[in-house]
């Protein structure tokens, strides 16, 4: 370690310091607020393929990556077992795959927004019935919401083992690579979240 600090130093000490303040686009608090973004839009796929996508702009969700919020919904909306979307639909014959969720990224969660999004994938006979499906997908999720997530706190738990164990056994990665995603990790989380931040649950906030 003493020689990789070394080595750190000086490699990364001559690079200048501009002094400028992180730019925050925080004050644009409703970037969705358009006529444009409440509609469905029809879309001719290359491949063929049929697919619905449901896609909810949320406030900014990044400060809460200790609790992952959207992970954990994402968790519930893709479960494929008794009583889920998933399992449902497949018995309607309407679709072969459903997934959700945020990619954490800069263009689906950032300081303006986080995206939520659904997608399935349909079959012959769910494209037919797409307006059922979607209608099925929204009663899930207000379900979820009527619920709340007071009672799930053992689902939570189960995620965060999952993850943990994912983190702990998980192949090298490509150094350049991970220093890449360390860099911007930095500009994101705690200091001592560096290096879990972004794959790791830390607490469980029902409220959030």
């Amino acid at each position: 370690l003493d020689t990789l600090e070394k080595w750190v130093t000086e490699i990364f000490s001559e690079i200048p310091n501009n002094g400028l303040v992180k730019p925050s686009f925080g004050h644009l608090i409703q970037p969705f607020d358009t006529p444009e973004f409440h509609k469905l839009y029809r879309v001719v796929p290359i491949r063929k393929i049929h697919s619905l996508s449901i896609t909810w702009a949320l406030s900014p969700q990044e400060q809460y990556y200790r609790v992952k919020p959207l992970h954990y919904i994402s968790w519930l909306v893709g479960h494929e077992g008794k009583g889920s979307v998933l399992s449902f639909l497949r018995k309607k014959f309407w679709a072969l795959a459903l997934y959700g969720g945020n990619g954490e990224t800069g263009f689906e969660q950032n300081s303006t927004y986080s995206i939520f999004s659904i997608s399935v994938t349909l079959t012959d006979e769910g494209y037919k019935h797409f307006y059922e499906v979607a209608h099925v997908v929204f009663q899930y999720v207000k379900m979820l919401q009527k619920r709340g997530p007071d009672q799930r706190q053992v689902i939570w738990e189960e995620i965060q083992k999952i993850e943990a164990n994912e983190f702990h056994y998980q192949e090298q990665t490509d150094p350049v690579d991970y220093v890449e995603n360390l860099c911007e990790n930095m500009q994101l989380f705690q200091k001592e979240d560096f290096l879990t931040g972004d794959q790791l649950l830390f607490e469980y906030k029902p409220e959030v």
